[in-house]
């Protein structure tokens, strides 16, 4: 297994540590709900180190992501960063990622820990007829989120520059007078910035934010955090069994730029029309959720869950699934298969929450 270069901080803490992505992860700190609180009042940190951060360099950098992923980068300008993903030539969703473009010829690409060999191997297959460079930079860099609505006063306490980026845009600067890049991102729904810089650095801005308070999270509350903004996680919501417009992610998908993989298959599925779609629902009985659960109307089986949780705010259920396109309206009411009998659920819209801190 591989360790972070956090891991050894992780330990000092306390942290209960699992297997994860290949990766040795704290998956908790202290209490699942403090770590919850911290996050959606105040701040807290995740060591993201895991997560592949690869950097694009050459000539043909902006033709070559252009073609490798969905989205149109043709959208954003140097110094913003844009949600997108990459397909198979089925239209499955090998990963979903983000984009941050400093110039045409510069990109950093972050993908998910359980797919970074995999977009590895399928940005070299495809590199061939393009002037590029491809470089893993987690062999140097490691990558933190600071994650709630004191993140962005934290942060200016200690930099150089003032931190006022608008979401999902990134600069470089300095923090403790080391050279960091700062991203307006991350898997919570709330105001919060990924920090990403040599190993040593991190270890040394981590360090610092502990002893002025702020709170490490694990896997755990991260996993109940993006649930409730209906954030997708690969493995349960999307997978190279499904295609972004199952998923919900028409709005990622540009059909109508130049030539990209996937794009003729995900022509023929729109022109069919789609026949099961992701929706989040919650329960109206006292139950929770999970991956692999199925959802009934009546007794017709119409779909299966692939996320859920309880929701600390809401104080219920709340899950993702697809089902049939044809029941998915807002409103319709729902069974769950838990344990032997069918309990009762509400599809609604989503995110869960409203009203975080995510646009402060």
């Amino acid at each position: 297994m591989k360790l972070t270069s956090l891991y050894d901080s992780h330990v000092e803490l306390n942290a209960k540590i699992v297997p994860f992505a290949g990766y040795q992860m704290p998956v908790t700190y202290k209490k699942i709900t403090e770590e919850y609180k911290a996050v959606r009042e105040n701040c807290g940190m995740f060591d993201v180190s895991h997560m592949g951060q690869i950097l694009i360099e050459g000539v043909d950098s902006f033709n070559f992501i252009q073609f490798m992923t969905v989205n149109d980068v043709s959208k954003i300008n140097n110094f913003e960063a844009q949600y997108s993903a990459m397909c198979n030539l089925d239209a499955g969703i090998i990963d979903d990622l983000i984009v941050f473009k400093f110039s045409n010829s510069k990109f950093i690409i972050i993908v998910n820990a359980s797919n970074t060999d995999t977009i590895l191997e399928w940005l070299e297959t495809y590199k061939t007829n393009f002037k590029v460079n491809i470089n893993f930079m987690n062999k140097s860099h490691s990558l933190i989120a600071l994650q709630g609505p004191k993140s962005r006063d934290i942060l200016n306490s200690i930099s150089k520059n003032s931190i006022n980026i608008s979401f999902y845009n990134f600069i470089e600067t300095q923090l403790l007078d080391k050279s960091v890049i700062i991203t307006r991102t991350g898997y919570t729904g709330e105001l919060g910035f990924e920090i990403s810089a040599e190993h040593k650095t991190i270890q040394k801005l981590w360090k610092y934010f502990i002893d002025i308070g702020v709170f490490p999270c694990g896997l755990a509350v991260r996993d109940i955090l993006r649930m409730e903004m209906k954030y997708c996680l690969y493995g349960n919501d999307i997978s190279s069994t499904t295609n972004p417009i199952d998923a919900g992610l028409s709005w990622i998908t540009d059909l109508n730029k130049n030539n990209f993989l996937g794009r003729s298959k995900l022509l023929d599925i729109k022109s069919k029309g789609v026949k099961r779609k992701l929706i989040g629902f919650k329960m109206l009985d006292k139950a929770i959720p999970r991956k692999g659960y199925t959802i009934y109307i009546d007794s017709n089986s119409i779909g299966e869950v692939t996320s859920g949780t309880h929701s600390p705010t809401l104080s219920y259920g709340i899950g993702l699934g697809y089902i049939q396109s044809n029941y998915t309206k807002i409103g319709q009411q729902i069974k769950i298969e838990i344990r032997g009998k069918l309990l009762d659920a509400e599809i609604v819209k989503t995110p869960f929450l409203k009203n975080t801190s995510i646009y402060n």
